[in-house]
């Protein structure tokens, strides 16, 4: 991993001004770096394009902060509500979700720009660093049409002498995607099928980027009404059923996906984004054990997490009711346990590093789950704060939280899927990261051929059921689908239990903003945001400021408040900044903003 990261650097100083670096690696007995002295030999290209996958944001708090702007999120902090939501968007000067694609996409045309002025590279060598070329220009393309909607189309490294580029005529959406399935479909077919070694893009993750892009572009255009949706959901769909072709196991412990020191040779991860301590560590398991961590969901999305029986909370007779924790979460699918923390009480003093089980024997319950669950570095009860005192209950409250200001929440179901215990120090986390991995397969391949129709038993049980079946949860029959009072009646019954699980799958994982985009679905988030159902006096002490729909003394915790419907249209697109319209009139801004 050193050595990558002393490439990564390399990358970065020559991406700018290719100024000198020659001190990080031996590449010129003498002298600085230059195109023409650097892209000389096909380890070279390589080192140069370790800096693309920077753009990967691993375990970035970016990554569930976009999940408040959804349904199944809120912010554990006082006014957190999302600006999306609750119209306050603007139309910005700048903007770094503008300008840093195109930043990415400069250093990465510099590299294409001199494949075929390197003589010693043979032909296999070319089209696969074009190939890895054109994966993370893709990428970045995708980002600013997911956004904007339009992009300027840059073949070339450009200078600021290059005004007709730069104030050039942005693409049609129907031509820039059709860019974006040409360079990804050219990377499929000329991409080194390992790559360049372990944890390196290689034809499998060309193919799961593939499948990103092609659900995301072919359900934007059926649901906001445009044409060649079908045409992009089957990419997507044949790029997954490769994919799924080639047998890659998931793993068996849904939580060692996130929780995991080493993601090395596990089947199921195509990508991931590694952690060494000394070298790059993230902060966001430890924010989960202190008192900065503030990702809750809410009442909605705990609520669709299945019973064992593979029904629904509201038809299975497993499920005993919500008005207490301890029933609520019984019989539920496993994955919900590695989300939010179980309920429990223990006796526990703080600060102490000790603890001892309640007179209570229902306190105990989801710690002996637990104990079967997971594993000390991980998910065993009862939790603790970042340098180990003990946590004395969960649900855990900010507005009433026993003399422990850490591991608070508003709703209840404080989120804490990416956290665990591995080491005591604080914001030095090495947990890697998936960035690619085969669960978002079976869900996208799933949502991809209901879509084009095709979806039946035999999709079902190549992608739903295994997935259901790490969560301990009875598979998914198509001729008994469970019953849901939630469901919205526009879409179909079997739609909605493939979108239940890409929600329960991927929870946190910075999707959910935008899938509920491209269905066209905003209005699911602007409805009001609950958390669990507390009794004043019972379950809290009677003078707990925690706010309850209505403001009556027990039911379902409300700290948001209902936020203003309908979602607007336009705010489907992001705003184009307005200074980027000053400088090019080409440019025209998203309509209505």
């Amino acid at each position: 991993m050193k050595n990558r990261i002393i490439l990564y650097t390399l990358g970065l100083c020559l991406s700018g001004s290719l100024l000198s670096c020659s001190n990080l690696l031996d590449l010129e007995p003498e002298g600085t770096l230059t195109e023409n002295s650097t892209f000389t030999n096909y380890n070279n290209f390589i080192s140069y394009a370790w800096q693309f996958y920077g753009t990967f944001p691993g375990y970035s708090n970016a990554v569930p902060n976009s999940e408040f702007h959804g349904d199944l999120f809120a912010n554990a902090n006082a006014n957190g509500t999302s600006d999306w939501i609750w119209q306050r968007i603007v139309v910005p000067s700048k903007s770094d979700d503008y300008s840093l694609p195109f930043v990415q996409i400069r250093s990465i045309n510099i590299l294409l720009d001199n494949i075929d002025l390197a003589s010693n590279l043979t032909d296999i060598e070319k089209k696969h660093i074009r190939s890895i070329g054109y994966f993370f220009k893709a990428y970045q393309y995708m980002d600013l049409l997911n956004k904007y909607g339009t992009a300027i189309w840059v073949e070339n490294a450009i200078s600021d002498g290059d005004k007709e580029v730069l104030y050039g005529t942005p693409l049609t959406r129907d031509e820039l995607a059709a860019k974006i399935e040409s360079l990804l479909s050219y990377a499929a077919e000329n991409i080194k099928v390992n790559g360049d070694g372990p944890n390196t893009i290689n034809k499998h993750v060309v193919l799961a980027l593939t499948a990103r892009f092609g659900l995301r572009e072919g359900t934007w255009r059926k649901y906001h009404q445009l044409g060649q949706a079908e045409k992009y959901l089957r990419l997507s769909a044949d790029a997954a059923s490769k994919l799924i072709a080639a047998n890659l196991p998931l793993m068996a412990d849904y939580d060692q996906l996130f929780n995991s020191e080493s993601l090395a040779n596990v089947s199921e991860v195509l990508l991931y984004k590694q952690y060494d301590q000394n070298q790059i560590t993230h902060s966001l398991a430890s924010l989960a054990r202190n008192s900065s961590g503030r990702w809750d969901l809410t009442k909605t999305a705990v609520d669709l997490y299945l019973m064992k029986d593979g029904q629904s909370r509201w038809s299975s007779p497993q499920f005993a009711g919500d008005k207490n924790p301890y029933d609520e979460f019984r019989n539920r699918d496993s994955r919900l346990y590695f989300t939010v923390p179980p309920p429990y009480k223990v006796d526990a003093n703080h600060p102490t590093y000790t603890w001892k089980y309640t007179n209570d024997v229902k306190d105990r319950e989801y710690i002996d789950l637990m104990a079967r669950l997971s594993v000390d570095k991980r998910k065993t009860l009862p939790w603790m704060n970042w340098e180990g005192l003990i946590l004395k209950q969960e649900p855990h409250f900010f507005d009433n939280n026993l003399g422990q200001p850490f591991s608070v929440s508003f709703t209840g179901y404080r989120f804490y899927k990416f956290s665990n215990k591995i080491q005591r120090i604080q914001n030095q986390d090495i947990n890697d990261a998936p960035i690619f991995r085969m669960g978002e397969i079976l869900v996208s391949y799933a949502e991809a051929k209901f879509e084009l129709g095709e979806f039946d038993q035999s999709i079902a049980n190549q992608t739903i059921n295994p997935l259901r079946a790490r969560g301990g949860v009875a598979a998914l029959q198509l001729t008994n689908i469970p019953s849901d009072p939630t469901r919205d009646a526009t879409v179909a019954p079997q739609l909605w239990e493939i979108r239940r699980e890409r929600a329960v799958e991927l929870m946190g994982e910075g999707f959910r903003f935008d899938d509920l985009r491209r269905w066209k679905k905003m209005d699911y988030a602007v409805a009001l945001k609950r958390g669990r159902y507390i009794t004043k006096g019972v379950d809290v002490p009677a003078n707990a400021p925690i706010p309850i729909e209505n403001n009556q003394t027990q039911g379902y915790i409300s700290y948001e408040g209902k936020a203003p419907s309908p979602f607007l249209t336009y705010y489907y697109l992001y705003p184009i900044p307005s200074a980027e319209l000053v400088q090019n009139t080409n440019l025209k801004q998203n309509p209505e903003w």
